[in-house]
């Protein structure tokens, strides 16, 4: 056989074996090729019977808001206070009718453990009629701001915890105050203050500040923030978007502070922003005046605040609660009412009303009417419903109630306190 009929003869054998290889690819795809058409609907895996994709996730807070009445989503956006040492009508209209979200309480319902734990549990007891547990919150800051009984020891305030420049020790703190919190069955704790107390002047905040500088504040207070959450309490901090450079009370009057955004950002803001970065529960909102920003309404319905600046800005969408709307600020300036509907149309979730149920009824009606109008949008009212609900979630809420409450152990955690740091003493 020559050279040229063995050439032929190679040149045939290689195509045989090529075509024979390209056939059976044909026949067999391996994956990542396309399917040959019908041969998924063989194999079980493209049957156009079976849905493509999973149908979205139901969420369970959204279905149950849906089964909500409007005044059931209207009562979880106010809180409330309580008259006296022991419940009343007054209160119980306000949860078998109203549905209100929460209650505060305040040194005028403390008497001794006994009674307070007693009121509590009525509270818890009384709001069996309603499918969502109350928030039970309190000012628990350490220092002169605290509604512990008088069996309890007293706590450092702020400035001298700040003074040690001990985000440890801030920790601790809050530690403390969360379980004095939970001690009671409450779940809500007012505190920390985030406010830099750069005036002088300024007697409202003062030694509830950890310091009068943002580096100081933000060190210690967001410390102290976890040291209450760790606790399984809600810690709010306060009072945004700074309380710390004002001289008049807002308990009396409406502060001013004429800073443009700039020096916001640069100071007041920064605690703020450092707790927003630390998962922060809820940021209440303080009754005072920003001219430059909202030359018409405090930061506490003030949409600039709020929305813009809150919410959009610095990126929060946890809960937000107003201070006490029966505080001068807002009695002497506004109808308390309109301030209340201003409040949640400004992006505000909650609304805090802690004396006289006149005025307690009036926000609650005020918000059910501009919800009834349309005033409030549905969407709006759902909105804050869900971050309210969320947060009850997160903490796992109920009405359980307790049955007694341990002094003596919270006083000896107090006294180790004082013995690992002896400057809290001075």
């Amino acid at each position: 056989m020559g050279k040229r009929t063995i050439a032929i003869f190679v040149i045939i054998i290689a195509a045989l074996v090529l075509g024979f290889l390209f056939l059976s690819h044909r026949l067999n795809p391996q994956e990542g090729n396309f399917p040959i058409p019908g041969q998924q609907d063989q194999q079980g895996n493209n049957n156009p019977a079976e849905p493509q994709e999973k149908p979205p996730e139901i969420d369970p807070l959204q279905e149950r808001i849906q089964a909500m009445t409007l005044e059931e989503k209207v009562g979880q956006l106010v809180m409330v206070g309580v008259d006296g040492y022991e419940i009343n009508a007054n209160a119980q209209q306000l949860i078998q009718n109203y549905h209100v979200g929460g209650f505060v309480l305040l040194k005028k319902n403390v008497r001794d453990s006994g009674q307070m734990l007693k009121l509590i549990n009525t509270l818890k007891g009384t709001n069996g009629v309603n499918k969502i547990p109350l928030f039970l919150a309190l000012d628990e800051e350490g220092g002169r701001i605290s509604r512990m009984p008088a069996e309890f020891k007293k706590m450092p305030s702020s400035q001298q915890v700040g003074a040690q420049n001990s985000g440890t020790l801030g920790k601790k703190m809050g530690e403390i105050l969360g379980r004095e919190v939970k001690e009671f069955g409450m779940n809500v704790n007012f505190a920390p203050v985030l406010d830099i107390f750069s005036n002088p002047k300024n007697k409202v905040i003062g030694d509830r500040a950890f310091g009068s500088n943002p580096e100081l504040v933000s060190k210690v207070g967001i410390q102290a923030m976890g040291g209450i959450q760790e606790q399984g309490i809600i810690s709010v901090v306060k009072h945004f978007p700074g309380h710390g450079d004002t001289a008049v009370d807002s308990h009396v009057g409406l502060p001013r502070v004429d800073y443009d955004l700039e020096r916001l950002r640069n100071f007041e803001l920064r605690p703020f922003a450092e707790a927003i970065a630390n998962d922060v529960d809820a940021i209440m909102l303080a009754h005072i005046l920003l001219p430059k920003l909202d030359p018409d309404y405090p930061a506490s319905f003030s949409e600039v605040l709020i929305r813009d600046i809150l919410r959009k800005e610095m990126n929060y969408n946890g809960v937000v609660i107003t201070d006490d709307l029966t505080m001068g600020a807002i009695v002497e300036n506004y109808n308390i009412g309109e301030a209340a509907v201003k409040s949640i149309l400004a992006g505000s979730d909650i609304v805090l009303v802690c004396h006289d149920f006149a005025k307690e009824e009036a926000v609650l009606k005020a918000l059910l009417n501009a919800a009834q109008a349309g005033e409030i949008p549905a969407d709006r009212i759902d909105e804050s419903v869900y971050r309210v609900l969320k947060l009850k979630e997160k903490y796992a809420l109920t009405d359980r109630q307790k049955e007694s409450v341990d002094v003596q152990g919270i006083n000896a955690e107090i006294e180790q306190l004082y013995k690992d740091y002896p400057a809290l003493k001075g």
